[in-house]
């Protein structure tokens, strides 16, 4: 494997109430192509912030954030937008679904938001779904399906666009120890056969330890790499 991200001294701060709360101070960090890696660390480290910067979806206060060349400091917002749209998948611990669409549906949205037709989009989406084992699901809504499936459902949906890398923020923070296992290893098995670089938010030691690498995170910085 070869380094595929790059977190070059990252700083992160947010104005609450008048003051400044730093919540990253300068973190160093290295994720390889295909890498899956668990970043852990007690509530308010910063684990969530730092996704959220790796994922393009806020901007360091200081520092930059690299995929392989491309440095996103360097994008504009609406390039920087287009490239975490076809770069980046997002996987929750709450779904986000739209419960007023079916299962097909919600996989198929991120498709029609890039514009792609409703014909092509609806048969990706199928595709996904039987890929996560969810093809008898197709026409149900999501208050119509276990939790279990609404994260399989969000799997397939982060899926939609062909990502090269797979963010998840506790992605079985809200199932049971059986349904958060089945998650674990399926989200463990598209890393393996697609090639996608994983990085998850946990706070399931279990889990963690069977990732190919641990990313402590103690007072907004990398605690240390093992």
């Amino acid at each position: 494997m070869s380094e595929y991200i790059r977190a070059r001294e990252v700083y992160k701060s947010f104005q609450i109430g008048g003051g400044t709360v730093e919540v990253l101070k300068g973190v160093d960090l290295s994720i390889e192509k295909g890498e899956f890696a668990a970043i852990v660390g007690p509530s308010g480290v910063g684990k969530s912030t730092l996704l959220h910067l790796l994922g393009a979806l806020d901007r360091p206060t200081a520092g930059d954030i690299l995929y392989e060349d491309v440095s996103l400091a360097g994008l504009d917002n609406g390039r920087l937008a287009a490239f975490r749209n076809q770069t980046v998948g997002f996987i929750f611990q709450f779904h986000h679904l739209l419960p007023e669409f079916t299962a097909l549906e919600n996989v198929m949205m991120p498709l029609l938001v890039a514009r792609r037709k409703r014909s092509e989009a609806q048969e990706i989406a199928a595709s996904l779904l039987r890929e996560v084992g969810l093809e008898h699901r197709l026409e149900h809504r999501p208050p119509e399906l276990s939790g279990g499936e609404q994260q399989r459902v969000a799997i397939a949906r982060a899926l939609a666009v062909g990502p090269k890398v797979i963010l998840a923020d506790e992605p079985t923070g809200n199932l049971d120890t059986k349904t958060g296992e089945a998650a674990y290893e399926l989200l463990r098995r598209l890393n393996r056969e697609r090639g996608l670089t994983f990085i998850m938010v946990t706070h399931n030691e279990g889990l963690a330890r069977r990732c190919d690498r641990i990313i402590p995170m103690l007072d907004g910085r990398i605690a240390e790499r093992t």
